[in-house]
Order: structure tokens, then C-alpha cells, then sequence
């Protein structure tokens, strides 16, 4: 992650009016913030729509970004927010798909796809807290400061919110199992 000021340089360009400095923003963090709509919603197309989104909703409202704060996790919060209503306007019945499909039929690369969607499966099945904090977690790569700071909760919590949710994830998965056996 980049340094919070730089960030905030590029912030306060585009509020003077440099539309184009909002740019290196969206290359730093779209990558980062995919991945966690993507495990937000469980379906490539809703987390590529909801990514794009926030970005236009943090652009539109640069305004009230607080260069006291990390840009990450003001821009997370829309994201987690856009995923939400994305969440919301689906249809109750709507199935959670995975997103990886097995190419090429190799064994190898079927069992991944299966073990891929049954985790998807799973984290789809936590608490927002608790996916939330699994997915900035092993999928952004933040510290669990970094994730404090996104959430905006103590480090303390997140741990503990980690900790459980590893536990239900190990819970969900041998369910699966067993069902599948």
C-alpha cells in the first residue's frame, strides 16, 4: 500500500481541478478493491460493476475525503457499500456461483475450480463482519492495522473477528463435506 500523504497530493489535485490525478489512484487500489467486491458478492460481472461504482461515488465525492485518513479506507467503505446494494437489488433465489470455471478439463485444475467455489461457498455463508475482515485479510493482504483502520475497529476486534471466522469457515467446509460424501 502507498503512503497515506501521497495519496492524499493526488486527492487534493483533483479538487484543484486536475481530473486526471485521480487516475493513479484507481491503478493503486482497483486491483486491491476487486478482490474485495469480488469476494463480497461472489460473482465476477457484480464486483467488476460494483468496483466501477465506487470509483465514480469516491470521485464524485472527493470532497468529503478526510486527508487525515488513509485514502484506503475511505475507498473501501464505498466499495464495501456498493457491494451491499449490489447484494440487495439481487433476487432472493439468485444461486452463489463460483467465479473460477475449469478450463481444459485437467484434474488438477477441476479440483481446484471445486475447492475454489466450496470456499467461496463458505465465505458467502459468514456474517459481513466476519467475511469482511477474512477477505481484507487473505485476499488484500492488509495487517490486521490496515484492516482496523478499513473497518474502523479496534485491532483487537478484528483478531477476534478473524479467529471466529476461521472457525465457522472450518465448520462450513467439513459440512460440505460431509454432504458431499
Amino acid at each position: 500500500m502507498s503512503e497515506p500523504d501521497e495519496d492524499a497530493v493526488w486527492v487534493a489535485r483533483c479538487l484543484r481541478g486536475d481530473s486526471s490525478a485521480f487516475e493513479p489512484l484507481v491503478r493503486r487500489y482497483q486491483r486491491l478493491l476487486f478482490t474485495v467486491a469480488l469476494r463480497i458478492v461472489g460473482d465476477y460481472e457484480d464486483a467488476r460493476d460494483a468496483t466501477q461504482s465506487a470509483f465514480v461515488r469516491a470521485y464524485q465525492g472527493l470532497g468529503s475525503y478526510d486527508p487525515e485518513r488513509k485514502f484506503f479506507s475511505w475507498m473501501y467503505r464505498i466499495v464495501v457499500n456498493e457491494c451491499l446494494n449490489v447484494r440487495r437489488a439481487r433476487k432472493p433465489q439468485e444461486p452463489l456461483m463460483g467465479t473460477l470455471e475449469a478450463e481444459g478439463g485437467s484434474v488438477d485444475t477441476l479440483e481446484a475450480s471445486e475447492r475454489h467455489d466450496r470456499v467461496q461457498a463458505a465465505l458467502m455463508r459468514l456474517s459481513g463482519p466476519y467475511r469482511e475482515v477474512v477477505v481484507l485479510r487473505y485476499f488484500a493482504d492488509l495487517s490486521y492495522r490496515e484492516i482496523s483502520e478499513a473497518v474502523g475497529v479496534p485491532e483487537k476486534t478484528v483478531k477476534s473477528r478473524l479467529f471466529t471466522a476461521r472457525r465457522e469457515l472450518g465448520e462450513l467446509l467439513r459440512a460440505q463435506e460431509r454432504t458431499k460424501s
